[in-house]
Order: structure tokens, then C-alpha cells, then sequence
């Protein structure tokens, strides 16, 4: 290592990737997500990125959210699309009713009457958090699918976050949440 600086350059990170063989073995955290009828393609590609990141078994692409393979998501990905599992449904309620069955718990990520914050969450795993449209959210007949429903506590003056910013910090919070359980340990 070289004492006269502290990044690490983008060979040395590129060189610390695993193998296309040896994403096969990756163990990830028993977290998945369902999207809800997110319009913007580059939204979507941002979610497998940070789905990438924090170690997500699966995403649930419903309703008219874009999917792979398309080469403006790729673009966004840079790959994440292929490194992370990923299933397409017409119907975001057939996707819940089917999650739920495999006694996944289902969390909407919304503004509800009675959400808590995520910080306050006693997350169960495995867990599905679900995200929706940019504008509208989470359709009021999937979120009374959910379990429960949370949200990120928001202290300026706009209320709410991009989708695909709030999938990153839902997701690394209940990554933090399953490495504190006694999961998997981050480098």
C-alpha cells in the first residue's frame, strides 16, 4: 500500500470483484424488493445497483417498471442486472400473494397512518420491502398485502426521497439490521 494516499484505485477495486463464477456463490442477505410501477428506466437501473451492493437476494420487477435486458437500464446498472437475481410480473399483487405464500415477510416502504420509522423497525428475515411509483407510491391495494409498512424519517422541508435513493437507504439499514442479528459480515 501506498502510504501517500488513501483511495484505492479503480484496478485495485476492479481486481477485488468476484468472478462470474464465484457470484454464483455469493451469499446474500435474505432481503428481496418489490418495484411497483417505477416509470423511469434510469430509476430502475440505480435499484439493481444499490440491490448489488447490499447483498439482495432477489428483485421483483411489477406492474410497468422497465426490465432487463435494455441497454438505458445497463447503462445505469453497469452490470448490476446480471449480478443480481431478478423475476418480472405483470400484476404487482400476483408478485405479493406469492411472496407472502413463501412466508416472506412483506414491508411497504410509504407514508401510512400507522408507519413506523425504519430506524425503529424490528426487522424479520427473510423480509421483502416493497417500493413504488415516483409519483403515487405504493398503491393502496398492495400495501394492504404488507405486513407492516415503514418509512425513512425525513427532517427538511421535502417529504419524501427519490425511489431509487430510498431502495439504497432501506436496504443497507436492514443489511445493517441483518449484520447485527448475527448475519453476514461486510468487508
Amino acid at each position: 500500500m501506498n502510504p501517500s494516499r488513501l483511495k484505492r484505485t479503480n484496478d485495485e477495486l476492479k481486481a477485488a470483484r468476484p468472478t462470474k463464477s464465484e457470484l454464483l456463490e455469493l451469499v446474500r442477505i435474505p432481503v428481496s424488493i418489490l418495484v411497483e410501477n417505477v416509470r423511469s428506466v434510469h430509476n430502475v437501473g440505480s435499484i439493481f445497483r444499490s440491490a448489488d451492493g447490499f447483498g439482495a437476494e432477489k428483485i421483483y420487477l411489477t406492474g410497468y417498471t422497465a426490465y432487463p435486458p435494455r441497454d438505458d437500464l445497463h447503462k445505469v446498472a453497469l452490470g448490476a442486472e446480471e449480478s443480481t437475481p431478478w423475476e418480472q410480473f405483470e400484476d404487482p399483487l400476483v408478485a405479493a400473494e406469492m411472496i407472502k405464500s413463501r412466508g416472506i415477510q412483506l414491508v411497504g416502504i410509504e407514508q401510512t397512518i400507522s408507519s413506523q420509522s425504519i430506524y425503529e423497525m424490528q426487522w424479520e428475515f427473510p423480509t421483502c420491502f416493497v417500493v413504488g411509483n415516483e409519483v403515487t407510491g405504493v398503491t393502496e391495494e398492495l400495501l394492504k398485502l404488507c405486513h407492516t409498512t415503514v418509512e425513512i424519517p425525513m427532517f427538511g422541508i421535502k417529504q419524501s426521497l427519490n425511489v431509487s435513493v430510498a431502495t439504497g437507504v432501506v436496504g443497507y439499514e436492514i443489511a445493517r439490521a441483518f449484520k447485527e442479528a448475527g448475519g453476514i459480515n461486510y468487508r
